[in-house]
């Protein structure tokens, strides 16, 4: 008789009089491993939490004697060394600023005093070269590798993740596969949130979630076969927002960088980038975690102090020529996942989006009738129109997500700078979200900077490619096939 490592029973979870799971019932084995899935807001990471032991819950959850947990979440909420976490948005890119962050290699240290197993977990997830660096200079990629490490060197029974792949480029999500396949058959039980087209090879059982119900539990394969064919439709969005008529902004070149280099203490970030982006085209930025796309982006938007070191033009205009940081932001819709990460969110989600039309985190002036009515058409546009009046904090991180692409698009921008903009979005929300985007920049004449690690995640309209490697750019005419990092 196989003998049980988790009994659910009855679990049902509440939030602010709304039931976010309800009645959720399962035993899972020794020896199986299982993958969350279901559509965004279904309620995963909140059974994930309740499995961790992270939030209050009605009904039962009980483990097997002796179990020791391990709960690795979407982002790592690190601290400072005098024990705060009082960092903010722009803060990676000021190097002389960030002198609190612990290293890598001091926080893993915590750990466990094993230099040994540190460093072959460090070689293994690619981040050798990234041990000494603060843990607020790394990428967004670089953090998950670095939680996965840290999860890793603790041992423990079960080890639940939620969406451990989200922000890996390709290399990094086959080398984090083997490493969940090997602590599988080491006897680690496995427990991940995940898509249903990125299940780990060691999964043998599924909970697919729908609206905080449970509706399916059993074998993987026999949930790939129950669910084959049932795709769901997808009607494409042509009607946007009665945008209030605004001055064109005549330009002939969006960006124009000439031999742009950034350094951070020894390290150097970007090497010799001569790059230009005519009005109307439209680019995917490509490279691995820790390439350097983030830090090219933030020369851009204006939050990398080192931008006025080099020579950079926006909109046929050299920076550090008298503008103000408004005057560059202005201009451009932005999104990435620090943005996500740093943004306050205990205003409302309607705030949220009506903070685009000033660049601010957070809304510190009063709306226009006109700016409410913008809101609310993005709002409906993007089936956000229930959540318009709750905190973000309340909501799931893909509907935070859609809140922060929607404040980057209200403002009517001709410039946008989408960095891994449907990191966390559900697999419909991202077909929506990149038609969106498609017609947006066919139908508005948008120039688009985007990356993205995942080839069903790139808009049909993107036609040329930056690539980065050791900080040194190739570009070349989009190829299908070969375009995803």
């Amino acid at each position: 008789m196989q003998q049980s490592s988790v009994i659910v029973n009855n679990l049902s979870i509440q939030l602010q009089g709304q039931t976010l799971l309800n009645d959720i019932s399962f035993t899972l084995y020794k020896q199986q491993h299982l993958a969350i899935t279901g559509a965004s807001g279904s309620g995963k990471t909140m059974l994930a939490k309740a499995l961790a032991g992270k939030i209050f819950h009605h009904g039962s959850i009980v483990f097997c004697a002796g179990t020791t947990l391990h709960f690795v979440e979407q982002h790592y909420h690190f601290k400072t060394k005098s024990n705060t976490q009082d960092f903010y948005y722009q803060q990676r890119y000021n190097s002389f600023d960030n002198d609190d962050a612990l290293s890598v290699w001091e926080e893993l240290v915590k750990v466990t005093a094993e230099e040994q197993k540190i460093n072959g977990l460090l070689d293994e997830l690619q981040l050798s070269h990234r041990k000494h660096a603060p843990l607020l200079q790394l990428s967004s990629g670089e953090h998950k590798r670095f939680q996965l490490v840290k999860a890793l060197l603790a041992p423990a029974s079960v080890l639940i993740l939620d969406e451990p792949f989200v922000g890996l480029d390709s290399k990094s999500r086959q080398k984090l596969n083997n490493i969940l396949w090997s602590a599988a058959k080491g006897g680690t039980q496995i427990i991940c949130i995940t898509e249903g087209h990125e299940i780990p090879c060691c999964i043998t059982h599924i909970a697919n979630l729908e609206a905080g119900k449970l509706v399916y539990f059993g074998p993987a394969e026999e949930m790939n076969h129950s669910f084959a064919g049932k795709q769901h439709t997808f009607t494409p969005i042509y009607h946007f927002p009665k945008l209030p008529q605004q001055e064109e902004k005549y330009f002939t070149n969006a960006i124009c960088m000439e031999n742009v280099c950034v350094t951070y203490g020894d390290k150097q970030i970007l090497s010799n980038i001569t790059w230009t982006v005519k009005k109307g085209e439209h680019w995917l930025l490509k490279g691995h975690n820790g390439a350097g796309k983030s830090t090219l982006l933030s020369l851009v938007y204006g939050d990398n102090p080192q931008a006025y070191a080099n020579n950079i033009y926006l909109f046929d205009k050299k920076r550090g020529s008298g503008e103000s940081i408004w005057d560059v932001k202005k201009n451009i819709g932005f999104v990435s996942p620090e943005l996500q990460w740093y943004f306050n969110s205990t205003i409302t989600v309607h705030d949220a989006i009506g903070s685009g039309f000033f660049d601010t985190i957070g809304l510190f002036r009063k709306l226009s009738t006109i700016q409410h009515n913008i809101i609310e058409q993005w709002l409906d546009l993007l089936r956000l129109s229930h959540v318009t009046q709750k905190p973000l904090s309340t909501i799931s991180a893909s509907e935070q997500r859609l809140t922060l692409l929607l404040r980057a698009l209200v403002k009517d921008p001709p410039l946008l700078l989408l960095d891994e903009p449907c990191q966390g979005l559900d697999e419909n929300q991202t077909q929506h979200f990149v038609h969106l985007i498609d017609t947006l920049c066919v139908q508005l004449n948008k120039t688009l900077i985007y990356i993205s690690h995942y080839e069903n995640e790139i808009p049909a309209c993107i036609n040329k490619v930056i690539a980065l490697k050791e900080g040194r750019q190739t570009i070349y005419s989009l190829n299908r096939q070969t375009a995803i990092a």
